[in-house]
């Protein structure tokens, strides 16, 4: 995967001498084939952690509150190796599609889908959490988290850069339009571009790294974009300008937060 050292260089323009300067790494630089699911998942979602505690109970108290047709179709771009935000639509959805991009995760969530498949026993600590709101309680008693996810949930490959538009009605997007660049021009677009994809009026849920340059897994360095909320509520304000963003606390790893924005496409 491409990091900022191995970023494209630009020259600068002007009447002086030239300099080289490194270009922060755009999307397509990055060999997205590289990230581990694995340990991905073994590292953030092996245990409930309590900043997850909260965006799970702010996810689930939010769609909770809204009008869902039981023949929705939900949206979750860019999963990666996390299920908790597909879970949790999928109790007021007849079929959630998960877009991903790399063909790494795509075969990681496809192993998910396996009825022969150990079963996964992580997503039980989230799915009880869902379980105690009313909206969700009927559902999750009645179903565990990977059969309901096998019985309702597509994994499809794709890019959020080429989302179709207005096709879905229910939407999450969990650590993607921040975490896939380091241009603040593509984070713009993954954002637009997410919100386009959701019918007028459709509820969503999105999540931000606030802060962040950059990550790293098992030696592999990915780009990020820095937000802040004030970032975040201005690429939200074309498509979504109600958008509540609620900042999340977290010591996931130094001078890094998140926020969480939930609210509805405009009509």
């Amino acid at each position: 995967m491409a990091s900022s050292a191995t970023a494209l260089k630009t020259r600068r323009r002007g009447s002086g001498p030239t300099a080289d300067t490194v270009a922060p790494p755009r999307n397509d630089q990055v060999d997205w084939n590289l990230f581990n699911p694995r340990i991905y998942h073994a590292h953030n979602y092996r245990t409930l952690r309590d900043d997850d505690r909260q965006l799970v109970t702010h996810v689930r108290d939010f769609f909770g509150s809204v009008r869902i047709a039981p023949t929705a179709k939900g949206l979750d771009i860019g999963p990666g190796a996390n299920l908790y935000p597909s879970l949790s639509m999928l109790p007021f959805c007849g079929q959630v599609e998960l877009v991903e991009y790399s063909a790494a995760n795509i075969a990681w969530l496809r192993r998910q889908q396996l009825w022969l498949r150990r079963f996964d026993r992580s997503w039980d600590k989230f799915w009880s959490l869902y379980g105690e709101h009313p909206a969700y309680a009927p559902f999750v008693r009645a179903n565990r988290p990977l059969d309901a996810f096998r019985e309702k949930a597509t994994v499809s490959p794709g890019s959020i850069f080429e989302l179709k538009r207005a096709r879905w009605d229910v939407g999450t997007m969990f650590f993607v339009a921040c975490s896939l660049s380091a241009d603040r021009g593509e984070f713009f677009r993954g954002v637009s571009r997410f919100l386009e994809a959701l019918r007028p009026g459709a509820p969503f849920a999105a999540a931000f790294m606030t802060g962040s340059s950059g990550y790293e897994i098992k030696n592999q360095t990915f780009p990020a974009f820095p937000v802040n909320a004030d970032i975040i509520k201005h690429a939200l304000t074309r498509h979504a300008p109600g958008a509540e963003i609620t900042p999340i606390k977290t010591d996931l790893r130094p001078e890094v937060g998140m926020v969480l924005a939930t609210g509805f496409r405009r009509r």
